[in-house]
């Protein structure tokens, strides 16, 4: 992978945390009208949200867990609103990761990834609801893909694309944009010294 990709896809250091910021070139839904109040409501639980806009900045906290999960607060500031989406990310076996989305992960991805010299690439290849203790699997009505390559404009930044499709809906959400990406101390200020995981 690229080095700017290495540095997010690594591990991060005790005490710090990975900061990314930068713009999206498109954010948000971009369903169909009569599925706008639906989204709204996940908009509460961390999920997704009905705003749509372009150049939106945005900033990404991902802080590492005890359990080996990586928390991540991704939030987008539009002209009118601030939103937040929320999620754990967990390597369960090699090339394969679970997403729990939302304040209390109600909602599981399972990814499938694939890391090449150009970047690195997650589909989805199941879903599931989380209820307490309880998990119940879904139908395949729904698919989310990742793509995070080296920004060739920038050096220092890196781009993402996220695409989450529904079964005879189409697209529903996205987002897309470059960022950079930094590890600091938890307290916010610049590490000096650290040096990324290889």
């Amino acid at each position: 992978m690229p080095p700017v990709l290495r540095v997010y896809f690594g591990s991060i250091p005790a005490g710090c945390v990975g900061v990314g910021q930068g713009v999206y070139d498109e954010a948000g839904y971009c369903g169909p009208r009569w599925l706008r109040p639906i989204v709204r409501l996940f908009a509460g639980r961390g999920v997704m949200f009905p705003e749509r806009g372009a150049d939106v900045p945005f900033v990404v906290v991902n802080t590492p867990r005890r359990d080996g999960s990586l928390h991540a607060e991704r939030d987008f500031l539009f002209a009118g609103a601030r939103r937040r989406m929320v999620d754990a990310m967990s390597c369960v076996r090699t090339g394969e990761i679970v997403d729990r989305l939302g304040r209390r992960g109600g909602l599981e991805v399972r990814l499938r990834a694939e890391a090449d010299l150009r970047g690195m690439r997650m589909r989805s290849v199941g879903l599931a609801v989380r209820l307490g203790a309880a998990r119940l699997p879904l139908p395949p009505v729904a698919g989310v893909a990742v793509t995070e390559t080296a920004d060739h404009a920038d050096a220092v930044a890196q781009r993402v694309e996220v695409s989450v499709r529904a079964w005879l809906v189409g697209e529903l959400f996205r987002y897309h944009g470059s960022f950079t990406y930094r590890i600091r101390p938890a307290d916010g200020n610049p590490v000096r010294g650290v040096v990324p995981p290889a």
